[in-house]
């Protein structure tokens, strides 16, 4: 089972979008996915028709488990309607649990261990982070074995990136070690020169990190939002789905050369 964590310490830069369109595409494929919602706000679970203000059994409920076991983790998964596409919800309940969690000790590997109880049910677990470094996110970075940072191509969205970037700098200071991380650059519109100048930035700053292509701006991706359905579903052609299909197949790629270091890559040149 690998475990993908989607981040970045900004909002409104795709991450939930990024999320349900790799997980749908890899489902599409016949891989048994599991998306986890981690963000109070439940973007994700709201994407799939759930309503997080009533849900029972939700990411809340797994992180506080005191003994997690796969009956106990797989009890609160949700089938999404689509196939091999399952969801852990979030919910609002998390807020509360994040300042709870502060204070107690050993919570930021709560969802390695749980996953860790499922490990032969799925065969990649996608997991959606909130905007904010807080125990949340450190249990984002603790599991993942790889991340994925959507960027949006506009000056404020690049300080946000700075700051995760910065964070993960100080996660492999403190452990020796820090999951291996790609930057997508998202919601690109190749038309403006602010969106231009920013992708070219991007690729000044973080060379060797962030991905060779972009994914461009795209209604047919927010018309997938609407209708609840991953973006893979989507019947039209999609400039932005075939974009995800690239990133696809080359996180796919490169994390099989991270497994085998005897064949270097890098982001830019795959």
């Amino acid at each position: 089972m690998q475990v993908w964590g989607v981040v970045n310490q900004k909002g409104g830069v795709g991450k939930t979008t990024t999320v349900t369109a790799l997980s749908g595409l890899l489902a599409e494929q016949g891989h048994r996915v599991l998306m986890i919602d981690l963000d109070p706000q439940g973007s994700l679970s709201r994407y799939f028709d759930f309503d997080v203000d009533t849900l029972q059994g939700t990411t809340s409920d797994v992180l506080q488990l005191s003994q997690p076991s796969a009956v106990s983790v797989m009890n609160m998964i949700r089938p999404t309607g689509e196939e091999n596409l399952s969801l852990l919800p979030g919910s609002p309940a998390l807020s509360a649990l994040e300042r709870k969690m502060s204070s107690s000790g050993g919570m930021g590997m709560a969802l390695q261990r749980a996953l860790g109880c499922i490990e032969n049910q799925f065969d990649y677990v996608i997991l959606d982070s909130p905007p904010v470094l807080g125990l949340l996110m450190i249990n984002v970075l603790a599991a993942a074995e790889h991340l994925v940072i959507p960027s949006q191509t506009e000056p404020l969205a690049l300080e946000g990136l700075a700051r995760m970037v910065h964070t993960l700098g100080m996660v492999e200071k403190s452990l020796g070690h820090s999951p291996e991380f790609v930057i997508v650059p998202t919601l690109h519109d190749k038309r403006t020169r602010a969106g231009k100048d920013c992708l070219a930035q991007l690729r000044t700053l973080y060379p060797s990190q962030c991905w060779r292509s972009a994914v461009p701006v795209d209604t047919l991706l927010r018309e997938a939002s609407r209708m609840h359905i991953s973006p893979a579903l989507i019947s039209e052609p999609s400039r932005g789905l075939e974009a995800y299909r690239l990133l696809l197949d080359d996180l796919v790629s490169q994390n099989a050369r991270v497994e085998h270091p005897s064949k270097p890559g890098a982001w830019m040149a795959v």
